[in-house]
Parts: C-alpha cells; structure tokens; sequence
C-alpha cells in the first residue's frame, strides 16, 4: 500500500511539473450584436474552436487566422494590394463568372496570373477556403485589408440574388469612378506642394548661404542697416544658430497634429472645420456627397437592405461629421421615418441633394436618382478643382516672387543707401 501511494504521489508530482501544452494563438476580427468592430488575440485548438468561443461571447467573427508570434511573413520586395489589383481582379472576374466558369477556377486562374505576389497570396487563400465550403463573401471577410465591407457586403448580395456578375460589373465601374474622384483631388494638390517646397528650398538658400555674404560686405562699409536688412540678417543668424528648432519645431507640430488627429475629439474638431473653410471646404463637402451618394446607390442597387448599406456608407465616409450625419439618418429610418426628412435635419448635405433622394424614394427609384446625383457631383467636383488650380496658381506665383523678391530689395537697401551717402 506504501508503495503504491508513493507511486500515484510520484505520478502526481511528474503530472504536477509537466509543462502544459500551449495552445496556438489566433488573431481575430469581428462585430458585438450592436455593430461594433473588434479586434484581439485568443489561444484555441483550431480555428473552429476560436470561432466557437467568439460566438459565446457574442461576437460574430469576420476573420480568424492563426498568429505566428510578433513576426508576421511578408513577401520580400513587394508592396501592399492596391486599388488597381483590385479592379482588374474584379473586372477580369466578372466576366469569368458571367462566361459560366465556376468560382473556384476563376479565383485559381486569377490568383496564379496575378502580378502582385501579395494579391496572389490572398486570392488563393480566398479560393481555398471557398474550396473548403466557405461561402465566396466569408471568404473575402477573412482579409479586411485588401476586400473593405462595402466590396464583401455587395458580394454577399449577390450570391444570395444569384446575381454575382452583375454585382461584380457595379462594383468595378464603382471603383473606377471612385479612384477617378480621389485623383481629380490629389491632382489638385500636386501643384501647390511643390510651388510651397520650392519657395522652402529658395528660403534658407538664400538665408543660410547668401544673406551671411552680404553681410559681411555691409559691415566693410559701416553704417546702420535698414530695417528690412537687419531683419533678415537676424533671421539668417537665427537659422544657422538654432537649425535644429527651425527643423524640429514643424516636424513636433506634425507630430502632434497626427496625435490629435487620433482622438476621437481633434478628429470631430478638425472634420467639423475643414467643411467650413471657405476655399476647400465646399470642395469637400462636394467630393464627400459624390461619394456618399454613389457608396449608397450601389448597395441599394445591388439588393443590400438600406439600415446595413446606411452604416457601411457611414464607415466609408472619411469625415466624422458626414459619418455621424449618415448614422443620425439610419436611426431616424430604423424608426419609421423617411429618408429625406433627417437627411434635411442633418443640416450637412445641400437642399438639391435631400429633395431629389425624396423624390427618388417616393418614385421607387432612389437607387437610379443617387448615381445622378453621384455623377452631377462628378462634374461639380471637376468644376470646382479647376477652379481651385487655377486660383491657386497665381497665388503661389505671387507668394515665390515675393519670397525672392522681398529679399532682394532688403539687400539691395544698403547698397542704394551707401550710393546716396557717397558725395
């Protein structure tokens, strides 16, 4: 009997020391019963279990793959997916599928094809697990940074309306337009950065290596400086003797900016007024009702219920006062309301805008009414983009040759001094 205690204490003491197994860990991506995105790590047997144990806690999973600890691996030598991979991959696959081909072969045929090794990764991954009985929208839902919810949401859509090509074709010409939108804007910009960098660069030349020569050739000549003179001989002195704060100070503000930014308080603040500047503001507001409008004419189009396709427009929005505005409109309608009545209390699109979704709504056809507005504010944003480069420009002429004009007249001062003192 000693014996055999001293044999179950010693089992239980070796069963006590063993380490215990440790579980994989799993980095997952989903939604609370209210909507909310959420984001962690979970340890689990397999993915099936994690997705279990998610669903208890009441989280409906969109994503969940196993970690591989703090390195995660990356392809060498190649970018992220961009917006390009997805058009073509979506145009080449609607006419694949729309030609009768089932869909794990299109997905094998484009994934193998696919330039961005990155983009082939996650396409066979999609075909994998659409192979594995996983449905072609989960499938998508599993790489959030490459498919948004608007693209897996419409791609839901039509699998269930068994309408996937034509879903596919209204998300491509969607993309399209919508990139188009994006570089209309980004166009606009590219002049005046490199007109202010330019007048930059033209600045401390001329304060860090000119300005200490003429200098040096008034103090040979003696006498008081004029006002303008000495005002940038201080400056240059300021920018040689204390370069670090002229090159810390803005990159600080940038830094802070950026922190702000991430609040959910300075990126309320800075939305709210950038929609009230009186240049750039309007173009906003105007590129933001463009791509509101076509965001939701799409979905509804496309068959998705309006309360989902009104909070997946809110998230896309890029401004926190469109989003809150969309989601005040969502909660007037999940409570009888018609669209247009809120939309106007919103107080944040123009009153064109509201009555012509009124009429749509009324007519039964707000998905055709929202493209044409969509594409009335194509044209607006194109107007007003023109309008602005061709203010902008001459603005910028005149700021760089006030710059270089400014400090040639402050250095020419002295000489002009010096010559009517000379008798």
């Amino acid at each position: 009997m000693a014996q055999a205690a001293a044999n179950v204490s010693s089992k239980a003491a070796s069963a006590a020391v063993k380490p215990a197994v440790k579980l994989p860990v799993y980095k997952w991506a989903g939604k609370t019963r209210q909507g909310e995105a959420r984001t962690g790590t979970m340890e689990g047997g397999d993915e099936a279990a994690v997705r279990a144990r998610l669903a208890q806690m009441g989280i409906e999973p969109t994503s969940v793959r196993r970690s591989l600890g703090s390195i995660e691996l990356k392809l060498p030598g190649i970018g992220g997916v961009t917006t390009k991979d997805i058009l073509i991959f979506t145009r080449q696959f609607s006419v694949m599928i729309d030609a009768g081909l089932p869909l794990v072969q299109a997905l094998e045929i484009i994934g193998t094809q696919a330039d961005n090794l990155a983009f082939r990764k996650v396409l066979l991954a999609v075909k994998s697990r659409v192979e594995s009985g996983s449905t072609f929208a989960d499938a998508l839902a599993e790489h959030p940074k490459v498919f948004d919810e608007l693209f897996v949401q419409l791609v839901r859509a039509g699998e269930i309306g068994g309408i996937l090509d034509t879903i596919l074709n209204r998300l491509g010409a969607y993309i399209e337009k919508n990139e188009k939108l994006k570089r209309r804007v980004k166009g606009a910009m590219v002049y005046p950065g490199i007109v202010l960098t330019v007048a930059v660069g033209v600045t401390v030349v001329l304060l860090a290596f000119v300005t200490p020569t003429f200098e040096k050739m008034f103090k040979d000549f003696g006498g008081a400086m004029p006002a303008p003179t000495q005002f940038l001989i201080d400056l240059s002195h300021g920018l040689t003797d204390n370069w670090y704060l002229f090159l810390g100070i803005p990159i600080a503000v940038i830094v802070a900016f950026r922190a702000a930014l991430r609040t959910k308080k300075g990126r309320d603040s800075w939305d709210a007024f950038i929609l009230k500047v009186p240049v750039f503001g309007p173009v906003v507001r105007k590129v933001a009702v463009a791509r509101f409008t076509r965001t939701l004419g799409t979905m509804i189009s496309s068959g998705v219920p309006i309360l989902d396709a009104l909070q997946i427009v809110a998230r896309a929005a890029g401004n926190r006062t469109i989003e809150s505005a969309v989601l005040y409109v969502r909660a007037r309608i999940s409570e009888g309301k018609n669209i247009a009545q809120p939309l106007a209390e919103t107080k944040v699109f123009p009153p064109m805008v509201v009555q012509m979704i009124g009429v749509g709504e009324a007519t039964g056809a707000m998905d055709a009414m929202l493209n044409k507005i969509a594409d009335f504010y194509d044209d607006e944003v194109d107007v007003a983009v023109g309008a602005l480069t061709s203010m902008i420009e001459p603005v910028m002429m005149v700021f760089l040759g006030g710059v270089v004009g400014g400090f040639l007249v402050a250095m020419y001062l002295p000489i002009f001094s010096i010559a009517g003192n000379i008798k």
